[in-house]
């Protein structure tokens, strides 16, 4: 049987049209592949960015709050990201001065000491507000209603002499009224919980801690917290920072504050909020921390 000539010009170029399909769907699908290996090895040979958070929390702890969060940024960025924890302040404190971190979350002091080598970026929001005060605590029935009744008593401060909130906002309160540190006895407790149960058992007149304290649960399991009273308050200061090196490229810094940012807006993100005990975080920038460095040179002296 003949086949017609039309329908075998029309059978042979068919064939050749379909051949010619799937030879480009061939080189596109190495295209594609190319493209997806090239990428892979450009992330293979940038290295890790490296999270550092200041030690206020346990190292597993801090490892249960943060990892989601390392783990959204590099889905986010596109590359490695890597949680690094320290068993202590010294430990964390020279992996600062090594610029070891790329990305870091401290206390508002830790910031302005370390602002030459880190660009703040970022503030937490805890509890749904973006900052913080300084407050002395003391008990209702200690007869102290002023803060120059403090001179010749002992002051228990939540932390160090670094303590942002829990030692510097409130010993400049105390400044600010006229008595000198050395017309009062500095204690130091290991945290601001701990130092509001000392002043609750009486180790302490007064307590240097931070405004949202007696609304910890953790606190009102141990003691009454209705037998202790606020004797005065700090202006209200931006919250925990988040810092960058000042040598990461601009294109980088701005995405990872731009995910950072963006966590309370999508459903992944409130997530990795949630397990950071986070409400949201927010933008910032160096002046928002002028009035902390206004606390920190009364106190302390020149940075």
């Amino acid at each position: 049987m003949k086949t017609n000539p039309v329908v075998r010009v029309a059978a042979c170029a068919l064939w050749s049209s379909g051949r010619t399909g799937l030879l480009q769907t061939i080189l596109r699908a190495f295209s594609l592949a190319a493209t997806v290996m090239f990428a892979a090895a450009v992330q293979a040979a940038e290295p890790p960015l490296i999270i550092g958070v200041f030690p206020r929390l346990s190292a597993s702890e801090t490892t249960t709050r943060y990892s989601a969060l390392a783990e959204y940024l590099s889905k986010e960025l596109g590359r490695d990201v890597q949680l690094v924890t320290s068993r202590d302040f010294p430990s964390f404190w020279q992996g600062i001065e090594k610029k070891h971190y790329d990305i870091v979350q401290y206390n508002q002091f830790h910031y302005i000491r370390s602002a030459k080598s880190y660009q703040v970026i970022a503030h937490n929001k805890e509890f749904g507000k973006s900052t913080l005060a300084g407050v002395l605590y003391v008990r209702k029935d200690s007869g102290i209603t002023s803060l120059k009744q403090l001179r010749g008593r002992t002051v228990l401060f939540g932390g160090g002499e670094d303590a942002m909130i829990g030692y510097i906002a409130p010993v400049y309160m105390l400044l600010q009224a006229g008595l000198k540190k050395s017309e009062f006895t500095s204690t130091f407790a290991v945290n601001p919980i701990n130092s509001v149960i000392g002043v609750y058992r009486k180790t302490a007149d007064a307590a240097g801690s931070g405004d949202r304290v007696l609304e910890q649960p953790l606190l009102k399991n141990v003691i009454n917290t209705d037998e202790l009273t606020v004797l005065a308050t700090s202006e209200e200061l931006l919250h925990l920072p988040w810092a960058v090196k000042r040598t990461m490229p601009a294109k980088l810094r701005i995405a990872i504050q731009t995910a950072l940012v963006e966590l309370e807006n999508n459903d992944e993100g409130k997530k990795v909020l949630k397990a950071a005990l986070f409400t949201g975080i927010g933008k910032a920038e160096d002046k928002d921390y002028d009035p902390h460095r206004k606390m920190v040179r009364a106190v302390a002296g020149q940075l």
